[in-house]
This record gives C-alpha cells, structure tokens and sequence, in this order.
C-alpha cells in the first residue's frame, strides 16, 4: 500500500512549495512600519533602516519592532552627505524615541541637501522653558538660540528614509 509513496512525495512536496510562494506581477513590495515626524512645519512618515549605534540600533528595533539593522561605518560618511534629525529627551509627551514629541527633520526630499542617512541630533528643555511642539528645523534652532533648549550631537547616524512627506510618497 506504501510502497509508491518515497516517488509521491517529491512532487507533492514541489506543489506544495510552488503554491506557497508569492505570486508576483510587478515589482515586490514590503511592508515597514513609519514613524510620524515633522519636515518644515509638515507631518511626514519615515522609517528606520540602518543605525551606526548598537544603543541606538536596538532601542528604534523596539520601538518599532523592526530591526533596525547595526552598521558601524554609517559613522564614517562624510558630514556633507549628512541631514539632520532632532530628537526629543524631554518636553511635551508624544510618540518620539524618548516618549517626547515627534522627531523633526530638515531637507525633505526635493530640497537642497535633502539625504537619508542623518545625524542625530539630541533635544533637551532647559530647566524653566516653556516646552512646546516644534514642527521645523528652524524653530529647533531659534529655540537652542534663545536658550531654551541644548543640543547634542552624540556622534550616531540613522538611516531614516522618508516614505510619505507634503507632495509625495514612495
């Protein structure tokens, strides 16, 4: 009764395997799951990719429960090919990495110097300051002008792709 069973199960087992994998018509896409920030006063969606931070790698993998890939040598790219992104420590509860505001961004794609790969830029209140959302660059830097906020910059480089800003998506 089993005995033309071992010359069965090879192509049961190529149907089975040719059925489960994807049918494609077109280019594959991938599902991620996007941050919520701010680019020029404008809600926009990214998502991380890549981090030269092991700290920073496995606290956005969390996060987002995705990994956020460590690569060391983002550290190495040439500070011209770099974009910034404010994150916030303190101040007004949101969905940051800190459980602060959203993260901010200058250069969105279409702009001059817009890039990926951006360098971290940590945000914190001043003692007494009147926190409040900042949605831009600029208000970033007119707030660490005024001072009401530092800023530092703790050397670490996030691959942070923009998936959905004003006047486009990916």
């Amino acid at each position: 009764m089993y005995k033309n069973l071992p010359s069965l199960i090879l192509p049961v087992f190529a149907l089975l395997v040719s059925a489960c994998a994807p049918q494609v018509d077109g280019p594959v896409k991938a599902e991620l799951p996007a941050g919520k920030a701010y680019a020029e006063g404008k809600e926009i969606y990214f998502v991380h990719t890549e981090a030269s931070d092991e700290g920073v790698s496995d606290t956005l993998t969390n996060m987002m429960q995705s990994p956020v890939f460590l690569v060391p040598s983002l550290a190495n790219v040439p500070e011209e090919s770099l974009a910034e992104v404010y994150v916030f420590t303190n101040g007004v509860a949101g969905s940051g990495p800190f459980g602060f505001q959203p993260d901010v961004f200058d250069n969105p794609p279409g702009t001059e110097g817009y890039s990926p790969l951006r360098r971290l830029n940590v945000v914190t209140w001043a003692a007494g300051a009147s926190a409040r959302e900042l949605t831009s660059a600029p208000e970033v830097l007119d707030a660490r002008d005024a001072g009401e906020l530092a800023i530092e910059q703790p050397g670490v480089v996030i691959n942070m792709p923009f998936v959905v800003w004003d006047c486009g998506q990916r």
